[in-house]
């Protein structure tokens, strides 16, 4: 097996962990804090909005079954780019949209993919989702790992507000 490792933003966490972690090729999928300056911060911290890290998800996949293109598609496919103050309900710097890349194929192939996006979209929104280089990733208390399995009920109160806030965003096209 050859393992990849790739880290993406977008939102809260809870959210960001289910999409990636129905597939065959992705071996684990692990909610954290990137792109801060606080050393090893907590959730308290984090929501706050002080420390800088972004609610991010590490995506570990196996190179043999998943393209890190698929893996942008995916990500892509549960955001809205163009927000550049959070994520649907979940609003504040620390919801922002990132790709955080680990080598310069990610980087090349996370720029292409933006350009191609920027296509497709109001041609009066900016793609908001930033394309950052690695920096330390915090694994996130454990009873954020998996909670969308751990807690069902509220999770999909979360998505149903989610989609709720997302199809009234596309109801409203500017």
């Amino acid at each position: 097996m050859n393992i990849n490792t790739a880290y993406f933003a977008g939102g809260c966490f809870w959210c960001m962990t289910k999409p990636f972690d129905s597939y065959d090729g992705i071996e684990k999928v692990t909610s954290g804090y990137m792109g801060g300056t606080v050393e090893n911060p907590t959730y308290e911290e984090v929501k706050k909005g002080n420390t800088g890290h972004l609610e991010t998800v590490k995506v570990e996949y196996d190179v043999a079954l998943f393209s890190y293109h698929k893996l942008l598609e995916i990500f892509f496919s549960v955001i809205d780019p163009t927000d550049s103050e959070g994520q649907y309900q979940d609003r504040g710097n620390q919801y922002r949209t990132a790709i955080f890349y680990t080598n310069e194929d990610q980087k090349e192939t996370a720029e292409q993919y933006i350009e191609e996006l920027k296509s497709t979209i109001n041609h009066h929104k900016a793609i908001a989702t930033q394309v950052l280089p690695v920096s330390e990733f915090y694994k996130a208390e454990d009873y954020h790992q998996d909670f969308y399995k751990k807690n069902p009920e509220r999770f999909a109160e979360e998505e149903a507000q989610r989609e709720a806030i997302k199809q009234q965003k596309n109801g409203k096209q500017d």
